[in-house]
């Protein structure tokens, strides 16, 4: 049954007779003979297969685009398994036949039998068996990356012609003509250095700012723009004079045709979010042209990581991240400790149908221009991952975001909030948090006992949580006075005259902002241990600011005033302290050794406090009963 659905002829036709191919086998099913990982060259960089595919009579060298990778994951594509392919881009290389294969669906259902008949393979007839592992091999590193060792003279001039080229959704050659010169659409997962007459047709998803540099050599510019095609991404970066030449030519969202010569070089993974080996800069004579045919290029492509799974992604990963939008922050600054600028950022809240909410912060242009509203669904590409507060993102400046985007995706995520998830609780990852991964210990929420006893923060700091009822605040030194300038909160000296000067700023003000410094006790059935806090998570604590708390202390100790506005005072100061007393929360911590005097002792300061999510907390007591076998 299996050899009756293959279609015998269709690879030696895809090559000789494109057009025939596409009439008669316009999905033709092959069989999978072997399946063989490829070594990545960046780090990060998703993983790269290699395939042999048969129709019976012949057999083909195939690179499957990383877009199919999830049939290799999933486990449905089989070494002898057969196979539709729905979408494929055929070169030839080097006197060799390779295609690049961009969408294949296993036919699960007809198994995974022995190799069928005795291909062969279109070059020089030789069967598989005979045929040389090296000089199979040898096809595929030439093409997606450099060989190992001096390229010789038949690998720099490797791409002799583009025979075929086929796409399901496209029904033309994958040529085109400028200047009464035919020039071949090349898929952009088939770049590389060793590929030179080149035309790839690409849609613009993201342009930088123009920067600059100043340097005891000299000084220039550059910007970087992402591109994209249906076979993957690419980034291209443009310096100096290319910035003048093609800034205002290139604009998002459009799609271009840009040709050779163009510079193809190993990407540089620290500067580029994309899962690309390689990237291009653009040359004096690069060709970039604006395409007629907006709609054949697909938009901007997303592989999303739910909320909830960011537990378990390592820090500094890059993710690509949909959430419908719950919170909107002011915009702040920061000031960068090594350059000493000022950067703009604001910060979102997102969550999504796993029950799970999570900070993104976005900066710059992004920060100051945001026009998205709660409730509204968002898409972010290129977010990094931190475990500050347990997990939480940062758009990369070569990141991008779709407020509402017209994708499936973000249709489900509004239907189910439109239904359901509107009146939902969120579970933050400190909830969830563990020590760090630096310590090796698994994601646990602690006991007291636990901290104490593993020693947590003596060797270098480390990050907890705990599930702890506060006990007693300390209202002597709870706050001290701050610098109201912006991002800056140094303390600030009382001149005496009535202005408070800040050393830092080097300017006076005629009032300080008061802002936490404070100290708590909490315990659970195991112990109980000294937490410190700074303004945002006291005011979390108290429900009030510190400016509040030290008018009402100074009003109460004040002996201008009269005795009920004292009265008065007293009551709201003892209100907001114990407010906070009796109250269970999880608290997320960092340990850290410290020195005071000549004594050294682990320090614990608060990261986040956080209400219990008893839902969340019955599921894992749940959870941890079965595992126990009760």
């Amino acid at each position: 049954m299996a050899e009756q659905a293959i279609t015998q002829g269709a690879i030696e036709a895809i090559f000789s007779d494109p057009e025939r191919a596409r009439a008669q086998y316009p999905v033709p099913v092959l069989q999978c003979l072997q399946i063989k990982t490829l070594d990545s060259k960046g780090g990060g960089a998703p993983e790269r297969y290699r395939i042999v595919l048969s129709d019976v009579r012949n057999y083909v060298q195939c690179m499957l685009a990383t877009q199919a990778n999830h049939v290799v994951h999933e486990g449905k594509l089989k070494r002898g398994g057969i196979v539709r392919m729905k979408s494929y881009q055929a070169q030839a290389l080097k006197g060799k036949n390779v295609l690049i294969v961009l969408e294949l669906e296993a036919i699960e259902s007809l198994g995974a039998p022995d190799k069928i008949g005795n291909p062969v393979g279109l070059e020089g007839g030789a069967k598989l068996e005979e045929a040389q592992p090296a000089a199979a091999a040898a096809a595929a590193p030439a093409f997606y990356g450099a060989p190992k060792g001096e390229p010789t003279q038949e690998s720099k001039s490797q791409v002799q012609r583009q025979l075929a080229s086929r796409s399901n959704n496209n029904n033309h050659n994958n040529t085109r003509t400028s200047g009464g010169v035919n020039s071949t659409i090349y898929p952009i997962e088939a770049l590389s250095p060793y590929a030179h007459k080149w035309t790839i047709k690409a849609r613009l998803t993201h342009k930088s700012d123009i920067k600059t540099w100043h340097k005891n050599n000299g000084e220039g510019k550059l910007f970087s723009v992402n591109l994209l095609d249906e076979s993957s991404e690419i980034k291209a970066t443009m310096f100096n004079d290319q910035v003048d030449q093609f800034y205002d030519v290139l604009q998002e969202g459009q799609v271009y045709y840009i040709s050779a010569p163009c510079r193809v070089q190993l990407a540089k993974k620290q500067f580029s979010n994309l899962p690309n080996d390689y990237e291009l800069t653009f040359e004096r004579d690069t060709v970039v042209e604006k395409a007629e045919d907006q709609s054949s290029v697909p938009q901007v492509r997303f592989n999303f990581c739910n909320i909830q799974e960011l537990q378990s992604v390592e820090k500094d990963a890059t993710v690509d991240v949909l959430g419908v939008l719950k919170t909107v922050h002011e915009v702040s600054s920061i000031t960068s400790k090594s350059t000493q600028k000022p950067y703009d950022k604001r910060e979102l809240e997102l969550v999504d149908q796993t029950g799970y909410s999570v900070r993104v912060t976005v900066w710059g242009k992004t920060a100051t221009e945001f026009q998205g509203k709660p409730e509204e669904v968002i898409a972010f590409k290129g977010t990094r991952v931190s475990d500050f507060n347990g997990r939480s993102l940062s758009l990369l400046s070569s990141g991008t975001m779709a407020i509402d985007p017209d994708i499936p995706e973000a249709h489900a995520l509004k239907g189910w909030y439109d239904s359901t998830g509107r009146h939902s609780d969120f579970a933050t990852h400190s909830n969830m948090s563990s020590v760090g991964a630096a310590s090796g210990r698994t994601n646990e929420i602690l006991m007291i006992q636990q901290v104490k006893e593993k020693d947590v923060g003596f060797d270098k700091p480390e990050y907890f949580s705990v599930q702890a009822t506060i006990v007693h605040v300390k209202q002597d030194n709870f706050c001290y006075p701050a610098c109201r300038s912006e991002g800056c909160n140094k303390k600030v000296t009382d001149m005496g005259d009535g202005t408070w000067r800040c050393e830092k700023c080097d300017v006076t003000h005629d009032r300080p902002e008061y802002r936490y410094i404070l100290n708590f006790n909490c315990s659970d059935h195991t112990g109980q241990i000294w937490l410190s806090c700074f303004d945002e998570q006291g005011r979390k604590l108290l429900g009030a600011s510190a400016d509040e708390l030290m008018e009402w202390k100074q009003i109460k100790e004040s002996g201008d005033a009269s005795d009920e506005a004292r009265k008065e005072a007293e009551v709201r100061f003892t209100t907001a302290f114990d407010s906070a007393n009796c109250r269970k929360m999880t608290f997320r911590a960092r340990a850290k050794m410290d020195t005071y005097g000549e004594q050294q002792r682990v320090r614990y300061q608060l990261m986040e406090a956080t209400p219990l999510d008893y839902k969340m907390e019955g599921n894992r007591l749940a959870e941890m009963i079965r595992q126990l076998g009760v």
